[in-house]
């Protein structure tokens, strides 16, 4: 029995009943899942998936609304440029592709935002074609089933894509589905600190577990943190634009953080990243992306 056999029938035991998995997706709702599922945890993933769906539940729809409704939408999910990607994509969609979500590689490779990974895992999870589909998870997988060593490298290399297309079966469904799989053992078994071995369907043939489970060599990464960062200034700014009426003057979004000098870094940030503009030369009025007059006729 090869790899992909032995993860195909662990996972059609073990997986995860997920909305996103569910026969009939469409490729958006799979496309919108993939991007959401970006460092972000399946358990707040999910309530904001179907709302973001039965808001836009094809790109034509998202494609209407200005950049800003996708920014409010995202709420508190984090990294919000996410949801200007989504915005770009499915304006993108709706231009190159008549609103659908393509199914060939490189048109997915050609949308806004959309990388290696994302491309990958439309093609393979929303159409069913063989492709290698490669994130942290199986990276980690790969690296010990068959390597041997504790962990893989931070980020996806061609090598990566070469080893997991290696284990791929030659039929494109049956290859689709050992991706996931090989993709749920990393989440829920092959884990980065404390893998649970003995229910992994690899045990008997794992590489790392052969030579003793060596640590990694090098330092421990350690969880990035939240409080005190620009990334929560920012969050904190963001959250007043999004709930304003109108335009936000600079005094308001003065009094979300003390610190000036990281304010004004985290509001400057913001304005380059393209989610918030500011209204006027002089920079003392702001507002989400795509939210101009008329729609605030005044402030509040």
């Amino acid at each position: 029995m090869t790899l992909a056999d032995s993860v195909i029938q662990w996972y059609d035991a073990n997986a995860r009943d997920l909305p996103w998995r569910v026969p009939g997706t469409t490729p958006w709702a799979v496309l919108v899942s993939e991007v959401m599922l970006q460092q972000t945890p399946v358990v707040r993933v999910t309530p904001a998936w179907h709302a973001w769906l039965t808001r836009w539940p094809d790109p034509a729809a998202l494609a209407q609304d200005p950049p800003s409704e996708a920014i409010r939408m995202w709420g508190r999910l984090g990294y919000p440029r996410r949801a200007m990607r989504l915005h770009a994509c499915a304006v993108a969609i709706v231009e190159r592709h008549g609103g659908r979500v393509p199914d060939d590689l490189e048109q997915l490779l050609a949308l806004p935002g959309v990388g290696t990974y994302t491309a990958r895992a439309v093609a393979t999870f929303a159409y069913g074609q063989r492709h290698p589909v490669v994130d942290t998870n199986v990276r980690r997988v790969v690296s010990r089933a068959v390597a041997g060593d504790p962990d893989a490298g931070p980020t996806t290399t061609t090598a990566d894509l070469a080893a997991m297309a290696e284990l791929l079966p030659a039929e494109p469904a049956r290859a689709a589905r050992a991706s996931i799989a090989f993709m749920e053992l990393g989440a829920l078994v092959c884990t980065a600190r404390s893998p649970r071995c003995p229910e992994c369907p690899f045990e008997a043939v794992c590489a790392w577990r052969q030579s003793g489970a060596p640590a990694p060599a090098g330092p421990t990464r350690r969880p990035q943190k939240y409080a005190g960062t620009d990334r929560q200034v920012r969050g904190l700014l963001l959250e007043v634009l999004r709930h304003a009426t109108g335009p936000v003057p600079r005094q308001r979004l003065d009094a979300v953080w003390m610190d000036e000098v990281q304010r004004a870094r985290a509001l400057s940030g913001l304005v380059t990243d393209g989610l918030v503009e500011p209204l006027d030369h002089d920079a003392d009025r702001f507002v989400l992306a795509g939210d101009h007059p008329p729609r605030y006729p005044s402030l509040e």
